[in-house]
């Protein structure tokens, strides 16, 4: 999926049971339980999560057979021993979707507009390590689509571990 393109809409389970997908302004992050770098962008996510009044969608695509830490039961336990997130958190068990949108990484970050046109991808800010960038590369994008303006900064490489795809 390149800038510009239409976006595929799913629906897929998030850890409370219920169905879910784009809507509006979405964000949709591609992410994991395992990977050092989804995890480092985690806090930093959730923040623009509950800064923004847009859709915002974690994904996990992994291979739970291969990666039992990706399992669905494994993101069931840890959006509890957090307290819950300020949004769902997907199982992609098929990865239909991950294939769908080209995912690459976790994290892989894709923000749409209300009618599911990709405006920015790629990684949340330039550094996983420094949390000062408080997800910066994403905040830019999701203000200039919120105004009704083109991101200055479309894509960027996501940055993270690779998708663990089925065999």
């Amino acid at each position: 999926m390149r800038i510009g393109d239409k976006a595929a809409s799913f629906s897929l389970p998030d850890t409370d049971g219920q169905e879910r997908g784009p809507d509006g302004v979405t964000v949709v992050v591609f992410t994991c339980n395992h990977c050092p770098y989804a995890l480092a962008w985690h806090d930093r996510l959730t923040q623009v999560a509950e800064d923004y009044e847009v859709t915002f969608l974690a994904v996990n695509p992994n291979d739970a057979e291969r990666y039992p830490r990706d399992s669905f039961d494994a993101m069931k336990e840890r959006v509890e021993a957090d307290g819950g997130w300020p949004y769902p958190y997907l199982r992609d068990a098929s990865q239909e979707v991950a294939r769908a949108y080209g995912a690459q990484t976790t994290p892989d970050v894709f923000v749409l507009d209300a009618e599911r046109i990709l405006c920015y991808r790629g990684a949340p800010d330039a550094d996983h390590r420094d949390e000062g960038q408080r997800a910066v590369w994403l905040r830019e994008a999701l203000d200039a689509v919120l105004a009704g303006d083109e991101p200055q900064r479309p894509e960027t490489e996501p940055v993270g571990c690779s998708i663990k795809w089925s065999r």
